[in-house]
This record gives C-alpha cells, structure tokens and sequence, in this order.
C-alpha cells in the first residue's frame, strides 16, 4: 500500500485538529504557552520570532500577551511566497486575506539575523522535526535561511512518528506541544 500523499495527510490533520474541539484547543494552546515560558532558550531570547493563528492553529497570543519585555516579531506575507519579519504592536495588526493577523506594513522591520528563537507553526510535526505545513513553503524558506534555534508548535495529537519530506523542507529543533517540549532526533543541541 502507497505512503499517503502530503494533500493526504493535510486532509487528514485538518480533520483531526478540528475533532479537538474549540475548548480543548484553547486549554492545548494555553499549556504551549505555560510550557515555552518555563523554557531556558525562551528565557534567554531577546527577539523571539511568533506567528498569529489561522484557523484552528496553536494559539501563541496569549504568550505575547504574558512577555512583553520580549521583542516580538511577526510574519507578514508578501508575493511571491515570501514573508517580510515586522515588530509586533499590540492592536495595529491588519487582517491578510488568507485570514490571520498580521503588522502593518510601515510596522518596524526586524531582520533574520536578529531573531534568536523562532516558534513555527505547522499542521503536524514529527519527532524528526519535519513539519507539515499549508503547502506554500513559506516557513521553509525562513529556515533555510535561520541559524537560530526553532521550535515547532503543535497539539500532541499531531505531533506523529513520521512525515514524508522533500529535499526542500528544513526540521526544526525542537516541538512544543502541551504534553511536553522534545529535542528532535538529529537536532545537536
């Protein structure tokens, strides 16, 4: 029998993030957070790289919220499938059309190479650290590019032995989930 296609497994992790339901997301998401706060590279980060949820995704705006001493940065989406990092303003997000919050574009400009840990977002996460995301690429570009630690962030029930990869997709070091926070096989840290 053929391993499922990534369209595949993307149909079938969307259904089964959506099985969740609304409340235990919520409480999954408020662990994440607990979790990343008690985390010594979190801790020790001074710029840390986040995301605003679309759809049922890991919601990390509560850990925004608990840290404001951090230096925030957020991804806005531009063409071509890239992504441009702006500093993160409590109540001047704009809406993207793919639905998520996201800073204006005269927000402040934070480069790569200032961000020190940067927490990923993904469909489903392996213990590998490969990611399964929406299909466009455009965290694994940010990592290709990134030599700073990354964490991918997840609900445990998406967090699965193995996903299929492409010489393209870049692992992350690390997943968070709310059952706990793994060192990826292969990350040397």
């Amino acid at each position: 029998m053929p391993e499922p296609t990534k369209v595949e497994l993307r149909a079938e992790f969307k259904r089964q993030r959506d099985a969740l339901g609304e409340e235990e997301r919520r409480n999954a998401s408020l662990a994440i957070c607990r979790r990343i706060t008690a985390w010594p590279p979190f801790a020790r980060s001074e710029t840390v790289l986040s995301y605003l949820p679309m759809r049922a995704e890991v919601d990390l705006t509560p850990l925004l919220e608990m840290h404001p001493e951090k230096r925030w940065a957020l991804p806005r989406i531009l063409p071509k499938g890239q992504m441009a990092f702006h500093l993160y303003r409590p109540g001047e997000l704009v809406r993207h059309p793919y639905g998520m919050l996201e800073p204006p574009a005269d927000a402040l400009p934070v480069s790569v190479d200032q961000v020190d840990l940067a927490l990923v977002p993904g469909l489903a996460f392996d213990r590998e650290g490969w990611r399964l995301g929406y299909g466009g690429g455009f965290f694994d570009r940010f990592l290709a590019g990134f030599d700073g630690q990354s964490a991918g962030v997840s609900y445990q029930a998406l967090f699965v032995e193995r996903l299929p990869h492409a010489s393209h997709d870049i692992p992350v070091g690390y997943v968070v989930t709310e059952l706990g926070l793994y060192t990826c096989r292969g990350n040397p840290a």
